[in-house]
């Protein structure tokens, strides 16, 4: 897909900042609509079909997967002892990539951490300039929120409702699920609803074992419910569907497209339509404002290459740059109308920041599966989910809110899950005998969004293009702690129940960032004194201002952000063009 040069003298109907899965909704959702749309991305267009390769078997990359010896990516050690991460000691390494950026097929696609400094407490922050951003590289759960979630505070009394319930969003979920594709198998939650499920992968003879034992304790276990289409998708050229082809296990997205990407699910097809225009290698720096309306005009941008400025107008701007750029973009923002930051008379921009936690598991052995023929699970886009089950119907004593488990079994290029020590034939033949018989699962937790954990920026480290960095003020708290030991407890639990022997526990709680769930730090409400945003994610102090992407969320819930988040920007950008038509904006 060729990019049509972006004219920098005419006034855009709208410009979105960033491309990833928020933004790339928000052209899908604008262009339908017929404005005129120019979509920034502060990171190159990659072939990304050259970067990942999914195909390449180990023995033909010259790495044999891993990073070439002029990188390096940080470990869980460097983030929790070195201060800043980034810092001095890599010398030999050219270029430093965040935790996840650890092999060769994501090299790329993840930021050097030597030009995108950030500083403050610590935080495992991982960011992603390309076309397409993390949609590049993510897990693919693809999970809905209830009103457990929109209208925790009235369960718990912690924290704000959302100004939305179930209702109001649930037809864009559907609506997502249709255009996007999503695979999985109906369970009739209240806490964790349904999508429109195409056809589902099949649980392995382990996750079976383990779905068993859990329902006689009332618990669920179901098939990863992942963002990729099983049956295609007639109405979009760019993608394919699901054919269990393997390599599904790296961190490296998918190269046939069955697994959704933004440029290939929203980006390519907007296009199409002649309506949007992309530019690449653009670092947004400001949200321009006129100073006689209060209203935002553009934004001022820079190129990442060339390092000169620009500025482009446009009638709205939509900031969707994920939730910790947005929250620094609208600080940066600053002017004699608005000295705080954009859309900051509240003061909660930066604030209520939240995520999940994670760390806690188990690992273990389905002893009647040693030695049975291996099965190809390489090529599932997922394994199990196992939602939530705490503060439902009863109330834990000790923490609030809920967690819910990601887990799999199988047989994966590389065996994981093998203790087993030795060389030679017999050591292979061991791991060969025994690594189908391996199962874990690890817990994604609910962080409780609280005022005191925000950002802000550092008032004197500054990135590679001049900007001041982002300073993190976050820590897990006593609720997540709390919620970490019953993770660790349930797991075991529950592996028991099931028969497996435990091989490994984990009680270690990761660092903050982990997830890569970042959410809240632009909160929607219905009091402009409280909040930032209202339900269509429309900014309550400057009205043709909007933010799309996590930055919005209220709470974290404990379920995976992905689709909520392109939900509510579908939603939110049919508000938008409604208003937009009538010059409300």
């Amino acid at each position: 897909m060729a990019e049509s040069p972006a004219d920098l003298t005419k006034t855009y109907d709208a410009v979105v900042v960033g491309s990833g899965a928020a933004g790339g909704m928000a052209a899908h959702v604008l262009t339908t609509h017929g404005m005129k749309v120019l979509l920034l991305e502060a990171g190159k267009k990659l072939p990304i079909e050259n970067e990942l390769r999914s195909m390449e078997w180990p023995y033909d990359n010259p790495h044999r997967g891993e990073l070439p010896p002029d990188r390096h990516s940080l470990t869980f050690n460097e983030y929790t002892i070195r201060r800043p991460p980034y810092g001095p000691g890599f010398e030999k390494s050219k270029h430093l990539h965040s935790y996840i950026g650890d092999s060769d097929y994501v090299k790329n696609i993840v930021v050097d951490e030597r030009e995108n400094p950030f500083t403050g407490t610590n935080y495992a922050w991982v960011r992603a300039r390309c076309l397409g951003g993390k949609t590049n590289i993510w897990g693919r759960l693809s999970l809905r929120l209830s009103d457990y979630d929109f209208k925790a505070k009235d369960r718990d009394g912690f924290g704000e409702n959302w100004p939305i319930s179930y209702s109001d969003i649930a037809p864009y979920y559907d609506k997502v699920d249709l255009y996007l594709g999503i695979t999985g198998v109906k369970e009739n939650l209240p806490h964790l609803p349904d999508s429109i499920f195409q056809r589902p992968t099949k649980l392995n003879c382990a996750e079976v074992t383990l779905r068993d034992g859990l329902r006689k304790m009332g618990r669920v276990l179901t098939q990863y419910r992942a963002g990729v289409t099983t049956d295609g998708l007639k109405h979009n050229k760019y993608r394919s569907r699901c054919y269990g082809r393997g390599a599904c296990e790296r961190k490296g997205g998918c190269d046939i497209h069955a697994a959704f990407d933004s440029p290939t699910g929203l980006i390519y097809p907007a296009m199409d339509t002649g309506n949007l225009t992309l530019r690449t290698n653009a670092v947004v720096r400001e949200v321009v404002v006129d100073p006689q309306t209060g209203k935002a005009s553009g934004v001022h941008f820079i190129d990442s290459d060339t390092k000169k400025d620009y500025t482009v107008k446009a009638k709205v701007v939509i900031v969707a740059a994920s939730t910790l750029e947005s929250a620094r973009l609208l600080l940066l923002s600053k002017s004699r109308l608005y000295p705080n930051g954009l859309a900051n008379s509240s003061g909660h921009v930066g604030h209520n920041f939240c995520e999940h936690v994670m760390g806690p598991g188990v690992a273990g052995r389905a002893k009647n599966l040693v030695g049975k023929p291996p099965t190809l699970d390489d090529g599932r886009p997922g394994g199990f989910y196992l939602p939530r089950f705490r503060n439902l119907a009863e109330k834990n004593p000790n923490f609030i809110r809920g967690y819910g488990f990601e887990g799999g079994s199988g047989s994966v290029m590389f065996p994981h899950g093998t203790d087993t020590h030795g060389f030679g034939a017999s050591f292979k033949e061991e791991v060969r005998k025994n690594q189908g018989a391996y199962i874990g699962m690890g817990a994604f937790g609910e962080v409780l969004a609280r005022y005191e954990n925000y950002v802000d920026l550092d008032p004197v480290v500054k990135d590679k293009w001049g900007i001041p960095s982002l300073r993190f003020h976050y820590k897990f708290g006593d609720n997540e702690h709390k919620m970490a030991a019953d993770m660790k407890e349930t797991a075991q639990e529950m592996f028991e129940a099931a028969g497996f022997e435990i091989m490994n526990v984990h009680d270690r709680v990761l660092t903050e960032g982990w997830s890569i769930h970042e959410l809240g730090t632009a909160r929607m409400g219905s009091d402009p004194k409280t909040s930032v945003l209202n339900q269509f994610q429309q900014s309550h102090d400057v009205r043709n201002l909007f933010v799309v992407d996590g930055s919005a969320f209220v709470n974290a819930s404990c379920q995976n952000p992905t689709w909520t988040i392109m939900s509510l920007c579908w939603r939110s950008c049919d508000y938008l063009a409604d208003q937009f038509g009538k010059g409300n904006l």
